[in-house]
Formats: structure tokens, sequence, C-alpha cells
């Protein structure tokens, strides 16, 4: 019933935070690193979509996800970006969230953005070490 409600909260924060379809989004500018099933594309070295749980159990990772490059420098705006992370979260990682997640906001995605990530691989292996 827990991860009902959270599909539900994430469903709806998703799509009131945006005009944009968060899935259309996602295929347009996510595609590039990821399929449309959220795995990484072979060969690519970048981490499956299916694997956010953990990195979400801390506020470092929580900020890693929006730094990665790909991400950050996306050109939607911080409403629609929030909206994507939050989609893509719902549909691809709901069985290893923790029970205390947030969606993003907008305003956490703006603020986080500035930060510049250099190393995201070398980054994410030190999160996920603590």
């Amino acid at each position: 019933m827990q991860k009902f409600l959270l599909v539900a909260i994430l469903t709806i924060a998703a799509g009131g935070a945006a005009q944009s379809d968060p899935h259309t989004d996602y295929l347009l500018y996510c595609r590039g690193c990821h399929l449309h099933s959220g795995e990484a594309i072979p060969d690519a070295h970048i981490p499956s979509l299916h694997e956010l749980g953990p990195l979400l159990e801390s506020p470092e990772g929580r900020e890693y996800i929006v730094r990665v490059p790909g991400v950050s420098q996306t050109p939607m705006s911080d409403k629609r970006l929030a909206a994507v992370l939050n989609w893509v979260i719902a549909n691809f990682n709901i069985d290893t969230l923790a029970g205390n997640f947030k969606p993003y906001t907008a305003d956490e995605i703006g603020l986080i953005r500035q930060k510049v990530l250099v190393d995201p691989l070398k980054t994410r292996a030190a999160i996920l070490k603590q």
C-alpha cells in the first residue's frame, strides 16, 4: 500500500510540475545515454536508471543525480527536469526506494544544477561507498 501511495504522489508531482509530458521529455532528452527502458546504452559505461534507489538514500546521492552533466545541462526548465526525474524514479526505481523519499522540486533542481560535476563515475563510486 505504501508503494502505491508513493507512485500516486510521484505521478501527481510529475504531472503538476510541468506543462509537457515527463515520459516524452525522457524520450527526447535522456535516450541519448539510456534506452527507453532506463537501461544504459550497451558499452557506454553509464549506469542503469534502475539503480537510483541507493543513491537517493543520502543527500549527496540525491544531488549527484541532478549534477550528472547530461541531467544538469539539459535545456529543460527546472520544473520539467524535476518532473522527468520524478517520473524516472516512479517508473524505474519504485521497488528500491526508501519509504521517506520526497519528490524533487523545481527550486531544489535550480539550486543543485549550479554545482558543476567534473567526474560523474568517480563521484558515484565515492557516494555508494559511504
